[in-house]
């Protein structure tokens, strides 16, 4: 799960490019604020009376998702959440983001930008050092020798009988894919492909979020349907389906059909609207297995009746429980198997936790992280949604990841992710990260590669089949892992799928697939003892350790959840 955030003390004007429409203020000094909500409809009720308790509270509606009832409204009423919320066709209501100008006072707030960085474990184990040397392979994929979690789930032995099929529709809700990457493009369905959200300049404290519109390659803050300006997304992609091209990597699925519904902000921000509006998309077009490596911001966890939070911060976290079930029933409903990334806060989610990360995006001015205590019943979407498989992720020697958050009952199956300390004596070795595609274009701007185009640093590899090349990185995470499984999936439908009488293509029920996908895991046991601890040996010459304990057994535990998935057991070989 990717949380990078760039963060200025400047004041700055929000200067999205969308137009939304005017509400009349009162009369002051300076012009109200102008604040965005999601609104989500009362199960039932008829969107019109939903719509006018909306206008009454002086809210302006900017889009609907109908599927879900799920409304995006901009409105300048301090007083809006308040109001809207005692209509009886109105099930609750949730910030989105500022619209207009932050204060000029405003400052950046230390506390996010440590909260979010505390997040980006995938980068953890990049070194300082210059490039690796590495050979190509000529009997597979020229870096297959690089792809330890490849073999580690038995792809490569898989590929001999099962591939994918370009009929299996696979969805990528994260912060886009480089439809371009030689790579990826071959897999590559730009006509389906959506993107659901607009760059986000700054936040309410004036901190940068994505950057301003001017600065983007285009100068604008809506972005094609074929872009990643993060480059989380097109690894995860790559991991999932890369093709076998003799160039680069394999995916694990390396012949399915990757669609891009970018859900993600370019800072690794997801909200719940466009979390949302993925899902139904997904639903709406035949995608067969949906990969969703985040959760949804503002709160890592949502509760419904935390005394912690405030009466209205109950009501939001309520507010992206209820549209994100509903989302995630359509999206299941309509044949799509759901996979998520299971954390790398590296907590148990089935015991009382505390959480010092949330909200972690400020909507207002002033709002900054907190201590939460966060009891079992709270959940994070969408990993915790029903229907969804979690993804635990494994280093190279099959341990638990280090940062992976894990639960007896709340992961499903494990899957590599990488653990760069997964190592002898504990050292950090980015090699035990997993590679995938990245963006040339984020190579360089982020000076990576020369002006040869050679890689200058020891987590980004280049490889090139005549005068086409490919870059591609070493991250780490459940975000890692949980495309791994996605792939898996994927080979499933492709193996066992039926003709897709609506959408063409194939077609299998999320149930099957994920009764498939857990009955041909590698059944793995905990450690024994099942306090494992973690021993991390850091640059700096420090020594860390964590302890993390593993409950259940054999057949199903909270590391393991029902095993780590296997491709060839999959696919019946």
């Amino acid at each position: 799960m990717k949380r990078v955030i760039v963060v200025s003390a400047a004041a700055a004007v929000f200067a999205a490019t969308v137009a939304f429409p005017a509400q009349a203020v009162p009369t002051t000094a300076e012009p109200a604020a102008t604040t965005q909500y999601v609104v989500l409809y009362k199960d039932g009720a008829p969107a019109a009376d939903a719509q006018k308790a909306i206008q009454a509270a002086g809210g302006t509606i900017v889009k609907v998702n109908a599927a879900v009832g799920l409304a995006t409204v901009t409105t300048a009423n301090p007083g809006f959440a308040a109001a809207v919320t005692g209509s009886a066709a109105i099930d609750g209501v949730a910030h989105d983001r500022p619209i207009g100008s932050v204060p000029k006072a405003a400052r950046t707030s230390q506390a996010v930008q440590r909260a979010v960085q505390s997040k980006a474990v995938e980068k953890a184990g990049r070194g300082e050092g210059g490039p690796l040397r590495h050979g190509r392979s000529v009997k597979a994929e020229p870096l297959s020798d690089l792809q330890w979690d490849l073999r580690q789930i038995h792809a490569d032995e898989a590929h001999k009988y099962e591939q994918g099929d370009r009929g299996v529709l696979v969805g990528v809700a994260d912060t886009g894919i480089d439809g371009s990457h030689p790579d990826i493009a071959p897999n590559f369905d730009r006509r389906l492909s959506r993107n659901f959200t607009v760059d986000i300049p700054y936040d309410a404290n004036g901190a940068v979020v994505d950057g301003p519109c001017e600065d983007e390659p285009d100068r604008s803050c809506d972005d094609p349907n074929d872009v990643d300006e993060d480059g989380h997304g097109t690894h995860v992609a790559s991991s999932i389906a890369s093709p076998i091209n003799k160039l680069g990597i394999a995916g694990v699925a390396p012949k399915v059909t990757l669609v891009n519904l970018r859900a993600g902000q370019d800072s690794g921000y997801f909200f719940l609207q466009p979390s949302v509006d993925a899902l139904t998309y997904a639903g709406d077009i035949g995608v067969d297995v949906l990969n969703m490596s985040y959760y949804i911001d503002p709160w890592l966890f949502n509760c419904a009746d935390n005394p912690a939070d405030s009466p209205a911060d109950q009501a939001e976290q309520r507010t992206v429980i209820r549209a994100t079930q509903r989302a995630l029933d359509y999206a299941h409903r309509r044949g799509v198997t759901l996979v998520s990334a299971a954390g790398n806060g590296a907590t148990d989610y089935t015991k009382t936790i505390v959480d010092t990360g949330s909200p972690d995006f400020a909507s207002e001015p002033g709002e900054a992280p907190r201590s939460r205590t966060i009891p079992p019943s709270c959940v994070s979407m969408p990993s915790e949604g029903e229907h969804v498989i979690a993804v635990s992720s494994t280093g190279v020697s099959k341990r638990k990841a280090y940062y992976s958050d894990y639960g007896d009952g709340y992961v499903d199956v494990a899957s590599p992710g990488g653990d760069v300390y997964d190592t002898p004596g504990n050292t950090r070795d980015v090699t035990k990260a997993t590679l995938a595609a990245y963006p040339k274009a984020l190579a360089v701007a982020n000076g990576e590669i020369d002006a040869n185009g050679d890689p200058t640093v020891n987590y980004v590899v280049k490889d090139c089949d005549g005068a086409t090349c490919g870059y591609y990185q070493y991250l780490q995470g459940t975000s890692m892992a949980s495309p791994r499984a996605t792939g898996v999936a994927a080979l499933i439908v492709a193996r066992y799928g039926h003709r897709d009488p609506r959408h063409g293509g194939k077609t299998l029920s999320p149930a099957v697939v994920e009764t498939v996908l857990k009955a041909t895991a590698t059944r793995t046991a905990c450690p024994n003892p099942p306090a494992y601890t973690y021993t991390r040996v850091l640059p700096t010459g420090q020594t860390v350790t964590a302890t993390h304990t593993c409950e259940g057994g054999r057949a199903s535990n909270g590391f393991y959840g029902k095993g780590i998935v296997d491709a060839l057991r999959a696919v019946g070989r």
